[in-house]
C-alpha cells in the first residue's frame, strides 16, 4: 500500500504537468505559388481524371459567352470604369421592376476581378461578381441622401451611376454633391439602387439604414451576377461591346 501511494504521489505532479501546453508560436511566415503555364508541361495524369467530370459540368456552366467588352476595366478608389460600370448597370436594372432610380451605389471592395477586353462569359461575370447580393431599391430623404455622399467621401469613394458628381478630400470630407446637375434638396426624397448587402447599413453607409418603400426581391433571378449578365447580352443583342469611362464622378478636391 506504501508503494501505491508513493507512486501516486510521484506520478501526480508530472500528470497535472504535462496537461497544459508548453509551445509557443515562434513566428510565422508564408509565401505565394504562383500557379502557371509551367505546370502544364508534367501534368498529372490520375489529378487529371479524376477531375475530368467535373470539369466538363462547371465548363458547361461557365463557358457560355454573354456578351463582349471593348477594353479592360479594373475597380479602384475614388472613382473607376468598371465601378461606374456596375453602378449604371443597377440602375438600368431598375426597368424589369418597373423603377426609375434616381442613382444607383456599387461598393468597390464587392467588386473581385476586372473584365478582360474582349468576350466575357458567366464565370468572368461570377469572378467579378462572386457573391449572392441581390438588387435592391429604397427611398432616402435629401438629408439622407446627403448623409450617405458623406459617408462615402469618408470610404475614399464607392461605385456612383452616371449624374452623381461629388469632390471629397484625401481625407475622406465631402466638400461638394450634385445629382443631375444640381444640388441635394434636403426637402426632396430620392430612389436609389443598390446592393441589399449595402442596403442594410453595411460597408460604412449607415445613411441606407434610415431607407423607408425597400423592395428587394430575394430570387435567384435577382441576384446582381444575373443582372450583370442580362445587360452584357442585352448589348449584344445590339450587336454592341460595353462600355464605360471615367467621367469625373467622384474626385479629390484641387
Amino acid at each position: 500500500m506504501l508503494r501505491k501511494t508513493l507512486f501516486i504521489a510521484l506520478v501526480a505532479p508530472m500528470l497535472i504537468t504535462s496537461c497544459g501546453s508548453h509551445y509557443q508560436l515562434a513566428g510565422v511566415e508564408r509565401t505565394r505559388i504562383l500557379v502557371d503555364k509551367r505546370y502544364d508541361a508534367n501534368p498529372d495524369q490520375k489529378a487529371a481524371a479524376f477531375l475530368a467530370p467535373y470539369k466538363h459540368t462547371v465548363d458547361s456552366i461557365m463557358s457560355p459567352v454573354v456578351g463582349r467588352i471593348d477594353h479592360y476595366m479594373s475597380a479602384a478608389k475614388p472613382e473607376s470604369e468598371e465601378s461606374n460600370l456596375l453602378a449604371d448597370i443597377l440602375v438600368w436594372g431598375g426597368k424589369a421592376f418597373q423603377e426609375t432610380p434616381d442613382f444607383g451605389v456599387y461598393n468597390v471592395g464587392g467588386i473581385r476581378a476586372a473584365f478582360a477586353q474582349g468576350d466575357v462569359t458567366y464565370g468572368d461575370v461570377l469572378n467579378v461578381a462572386p457573391f449572392e447580393n441581390h438588387i435592391c431599391f429604397l427611398t432616402l430623404t435629401g438629408e439622407k441622401t446627403q448623409q450617405l455622399f458623406s459617408e462615402i467621401a469618408k470610404v475614399g469613394g464607392e461605385g456612383v451611376s452616371h449624374g452623381v458628381k461629388l469632390v471629397i478630400t484625401h481625407d475622406g470630407q465631402l466638400r461638394s454633391a450634385t445629382l443631375h446637375g444640381k444640388p441635394i434638396d434636403p426637402n426632396a426624397t430620392y430612389r436609389v439602387t443598390t446592393l441589399d448587402y449595402l442596403a442594410q447599413g453595411n460597408g460604412g453607409l449607415e445613411a441606407f439604414k434610415a431607407k423607408t418603400h425597400e423592395v428587394s426581391p430575394q430570387g435567384e433571378e435577382n441576384d446582381v451576377r444575373h443582372i450583370i449578365v442580362n445587360y452584357f447580352k442585352h448589348m449584344a443583342a445590339q450587336g454592341k461591346a460595353v462600355n464605360a469611362q471615367m467621367e469625373g464622378r467622384i474626385t479629390y478636391e484641387k
